[in-house]
């Protein structure tokens, strides 16, 4: 008969997620994920497989619980409100303090992993090019209603915009002065007149 767990896995895998988030990889052992997800090392193994599985379903779930912006981006009415409140959504977290120092998990798999290894690489680039995706889809659709010039080209202000975001998490995160982020998001916004 099989044991049963004797821990959340989702629990555990919150508490991960955490962990290499505020640490990353690399200064994050097996030992230390023993110690703070309060589990066995046989059991981590057996629920999650080794360090770097365990790292890309941690990846996966913070990405599962970001905040949904195709659906902030495709609600009737004007677009770039929408557009303009995101990107300065992401301004706000990279420079509010207790964000601004563990940063973007994505963009620290980026900068930390990605140059490596092809598997987080590759998962880094989904969520880039659905983010992409969504703001793309989201300036065609204020093009047609008039709110973006048609001399503008969406696809070209969408990726844009993809490496502002990630570019303010990183200078946020680095950086002590807000408002240089907050600066960079208004006068990338102004692009969009």
């Amino acid at each position: 008969m099989a044991r049963t767990k004797e821990f959340d896995p989702e629990a555990a895998l919150q508490s991960a997620l955490e962990l290499f988030w505020r640490r990353g990889f690399e200064a994050t052992s097996m030992s230390d994920l023993v110690e703070h997800l309060g589990i066995g090392r046989a059991s981590i193994y057996a629920t999650f497989g080794n360090k770097h599985e365990l790292y890309l379903k941690a990846l996966q779930r913070y990405q599962e619980q970001l905040p949904d912006l195709l659906r902030e981006l495709s609600q009737p009415g004007p677009v770039l409100p929408a557009v303009r409140a995101a990107v300065r959504r992401y301004a706000h977290e990279a420079a509010t303090e207790e964000l601004r120092r563990v940063g973007c998990f994505i963009t620290n798999t980026a900068a930390e992993l990605a140059p490596h290894d092809p598997v987080a690489a590759r998962q880094v680039e989904r969520n880039w090019d659905g983010l992409e995706t969504v703001l793309h889809t989201a300036l065609v659709r204020a093009q047609a209603q008039g709110e973006l010039p048609e001399g503008r080209d969406p696809r070209a202000l969408a990726r844009m915009l993809l490496v502002l975001t990630q570019g303010l998490k990183v200078v946020g995160k680095a950086s002590s002065d807000p408002a240089r982020v907050r600066e960079a998001a208004e006068q990338a916004l102004a692009l969009l007149d």
